[in-house]
């Protein structure tokens, strides 16, 4: 049986170790290779929206992933998301955003969706997102949005423990509201790893472990 490759797209490096990790543990036996262009998200942020450009590169990427031998392609980045499923029309390898698997399980989970961004490019593709999947499955969805002013800056510029502490702040107190809370970014996954037992009163849904769960399932 021929091995399976994954080709992963991401807009930021740092994404890379994570995503090695996750496909180390959940996907024993399928290659995976990765193609990094951080000027995407860059001038995603800069022109505060997803550009026909933009939305072109991200479409050569995945066509560039399926030439060099990919079985399966996933963006990284919930900010272009309506340029990876435009790819994917165009690919005849399945392409999946990072963030679907997530949105479909927080539908499942409950009708009370939170979800929180440290990025106003990311806040609104996710919400949109997680609207058109709970339509798919037939159900009626309350959405309450949260975006983490300046914890993305703090981030970029290495606080990574202001970045931390903003976006743990915003999951205490959305939690009081609703159901089951998405990070909209795969850059905040791991304040919830760190965040203590008390202050995850509701499941909180992070994209990496979600979209590789999903991955497993089609690719072993």
């Amino acid at each position: 049986m021929k091995q399976k490759t994954l080709g992963l797209i991401h807009t930021s490096a740092t994404l890379v170790p994570m995503f090695q990790q996750l496909c180390q543990q959940q996907l024993p036996g399928v290659q995976v290779f990765n193609i990094v262009d951080d000027s995407l998200i860059k001038d995603v942020i800069k022109r505060g929206e997803l550009t026909a450009l933009t939305a072109r590169r991200v479409v050569d990427y995945v066509g560039s992933a399926e030439a060099a031998g990919a079985d399966y392609i996933m963006v990284t980045c919930s900010s272009i998301g309506a340029a990876v499923e435009a790819a994917a029309a165009l690919t005849s390898v399945p392409v999946l955003r990072v963030d679907q698997p997530m949105a479909d399980l927080a539908v499942q989970t409950g009708s009370r969706i939170g979800v929180i961004a440290t990025l106003p490019t990311t806040l609104a593709p996710t919400s949109d997102l997680v609207k058109r999947r709970a339509a798919k499955a037939g159900k009626e969805i309350e959405l309450t949005s949260r975006l983490c002013e300046g914890a993305f800056e703090a981030l970029m510029s290495g606080d990574t423990a202001k970045h931390d502490t903003m976006v743990a702040d915003a999951l205490r107190e959305l939690q009081q509201e609703v159901d089951v809370i998405l990070l909209a970014q795969a850059s905040m996954a791991r304040v919830v790893d760190n965040l203590a037992e008390k202050d995850k009163g509701v499941p909180i849904l992070a994209s990496p472990p979600e979209a590789v769960k999903h991955l497993a399932t089609v690719l072993t």
